[in-house]
C-alpha cells in the first residue's frame, strides 16, 4: 500500500524549525503546499494502478519541488 513521502525526514529538520521557516517565507509555504499536492497525486496514481511512466513522471515532479524547497532552506541558512 502506498504511503506518503516523509519530507521532513528527507530534509533532516525538526518540524518546529521547518514550520517557523514556512511561517516567515510565503514562497516556501507555497512550495510545501505544492509538494503535498504532488505527493497526494503520486499516492493516488500508485493506488489506482496508473502506468509506471505516469507514476515515475509524478515522482520526478515531486522531486523537483523538493529540490526547490531544499534551495529555499539553504538560502535561509546563509542569511
Amino acid at each position: 500500500m502506498p504511503v506518503p513521502h516523509d519530507l521532513l525526514a528527507d530534509l533532516k529538520l525538526p518540524s518546529e524549525t521547518y514550520e517557523a521557516l514556512r511561517k516567515d517565507d510565503q514562497q516556501l509555504s507555497d512550495l510545501h503546499k505544492e509538494y503535498l499536492a504532488k505527493d497526494k497525486e503520486v499516492l493516488v496514481a500508485e493506488k489506482n494502478g496508473t502506468s509506471d511512466d505516469t507514476v515515475n513522471r509524478f515522482r520526478k515532479e515531486r522531486a523537483l519541488i523538493k529540490e526547490k524547497i531544499v534551495r529555499k532552506i539553504e538560502q535561509h541558512n546563509k542569511d
